[in-house]
């Protein structure tokens, strides 16, 4: 599997953990540096690699259809070409592969704003419909992201809200009751229109 944007492999060393090979394309150097560390610190170093590059080279760093799964968080908001890097995420997927992908949420960044008192700012992140191509800001809905997946053939299976109320909460609320809280979450995430208010939204596609 592929985890594009992975980092120091907070996904990826769980997941050579529980059996699976794992390459991780990141720009950073430092960041691959300690995955590998991280990686063989776990004892899955033969299951981890390593390729640095950013989101928008992924075509060229991973053959065709050479991948089950691919892992593409929280990185759409940031790259050059979203609509680029989804067709890639579709190339590496061997047919019948899935891609997960997480994404900020709009309405969530509204949200948070006005009741924080920013009423303004949420006014203007409320008007603002910014181009796919733009990295200002940039935040998607469910329609949104779901339209650029399946763009590129890729066909959405699950639409889920991550941490639906968890950002909104104070901590002393959170805290008297984390248990019941998981569990609200858990029904919530799936259900709309609770999960187009989660901080995140993630979608699990086929291919």
């Amino acid at each position: 599997m592929v985890d594009v944007g992975g980092g120091t492999g907070g996904f990826a060393v769980p997941l050579a953990e529980a059996g699976h090979t794992v390459t991780v394309v990141d720009p950073s150097p430092d960041a691959l540096a300690a995955l590998l560390r991280r990686a063989a610190d776990a004892g899955v170093a033969q299951r981890v690699f390593g390729l640095q590059g950013d989101a928008d080279s992924l075509a060229d760093l991973i053959p065709a259809g050479q991948s089950d799964l691919v892992l593409c968080h929280a990185v759409l908001e940031v790259v050059d070409d979203p609509s680029g890097v989804s067709a890639a995420l579709a190339r590496v997927l061997r047919p019948g592969g899935a891609a997960s992908v997480l994404v900020a949420n709009r309405a969530a960044a509204v949200l948070s704003r006005a009741i924080a008192g920013q009423f303004r700012l949420a006014g203007e992140l409320l008007a603002f419909r910014e181009p796919l191509g733009s990295k200002l800001g940039r935040r998607f809905d469910a329609a949104e992201v779901t339209a650029l997946l399946e763009a590129q053939g890729l066909a959405v299976e699950q639409v889920h809200g991550v941490r639906v109320v968890s950002d909104l909460v104070p901590g002393v609320i959170a805290d008297a009751d984390p248990e019941a809280l998981a569990a609200f979450e858990l029904a919530a995430s799936a259900e709309a229109p609770y999960r187009d208010f989660a901080t995140q939204l993630h979608l699990l596609a086929r291919r």
